[in-house]
């Protein structure tokens, strides 16, 4: 009996890779193809631009007083001793973290459930007080001192750091709830309803659901009305006389006369109103963006 040998079956031809498509004009630009100096080079040139104020500052603040050297050698902290004990910075420091603390808490308080109304319910004059947010943006912060100082001085806090909280608090809602409406837009409403309907409140469900998706959101809040606040000179300025209860931007003010600037004095100062601002985005500069770009896209 004879055996049927089958052929061997060649194997199937591997399909041809795509080709990429060419341009149309004939020309193929990339950006992998540029020349790298041509990136590193700007780039090297605006952090130069950038890094020599601050490293100016340094040298000041670190080299001794009447040096001329374009090097902090030897170095001294003269300057910032002066500034903390002579020049009653600690104070100034002090004051302005509550200050800062106190703003970002009920901002963050009062924008949270602003924006949650704004994003979850309709009512008759939702459009036109979103208008007035946002056209209160383009209020300056000096046409506000005059009818401030009027209500904080029926109330007597003229001189009272909970005048510069609340001055602060009110110049910082207006931009704090629209980001927050819209990043709790971004949250689906069914996981609100499925909470519902496991027997939540609207309370528990948002506090529950909600609010832990939140946290870029209330960083990027709550990180720019610390840092407004701690860096306004103006509010501080009208309502606060007593020195005891000045803030940082005004003791700097303090360091500068009519006849003579002490340069090392001021760049130290500049310095320690600078370092917290940088630790804290140094942190949270990863919420930061998430929460500013998520708070803008949708509205």
């Amino acid at each position: 009996m004879s055996t049927i040998k089958e052929a061997p079956v060649a194997p199937a031809p591997r399909p041809a890779a795509a080709e990429p498509p060419r341009p149309v004009n004939g020309r193929h630009r990339a950006w992998d193809e540029v020349p790298r100096w041509q990136i590193y080079l700007p780039l090297s040139v605006y952090l130069v631009f950038t890094l020599i104020p601050f490293y100016w500052i340094l040298l000041f603040a670190l080299r001794p007083a009447g040096s001329t050297s374009l090097v902090p050698w030897p170095m001294t902290f003269d300057h910032f001793e002066k500034v903390w004990t002579e020049r009653d910075f600690g104070v100034y420091f002090q004051n302005s973290v509550l200050v800062g603390l106190a703003t970002l808490v009920l901002t963050t308080v009062v924008a949270l459930a602003g924006g949650y109304a704004l994003a979850r319910f309709d009512f008759k004059v939702k459009r036109g007080f979103m208008l007035a947010l946002l056209c209160s943006q383009f209020v300056p912060g000096a046409l506000l001192l005059v009818p401030l100082f009027e209500i904080f001085a029926e109330l007597k806090m003229i001189n009272s750091l909970g005048s510069v909280i609340l001055a602060e608090t009110v110049f910082q809602l207006p931009l704090s709830m629209i980001l927050i409406s819209n990043f709790i837009k971004n949250v689906p409403y069914s996981l609100e309803e499925a909470a519902w309907v496991d027997g939540c409140n609207r309370f528990t469900a948002f506090r529950v659901i909600v609010l832990p998706l939140l946290r870029p959101g209330l960083i990027a809040v709550g990180s720019f009305a610390f840092v407004h606040s701690w860096n306004h000179f103006l509010f501080a300025l009208m309502f606060l006389n007593n020195q005891q209860k000045q803030t940082i931007p005004v003791g700097l003010n303090t360091l500068m006369s009519s006849d003579s600037v002490d340069l090392g004095a001021l760049a130290a100062g500049g310095i320690i109103a600078a370092v917290p601002v940088v630790i804290v985005f140094a942190f949270i500069q990863k919420w930061l963006i998430t929460g500013f770009s998520a708070g803008a896209v949708k509205g």
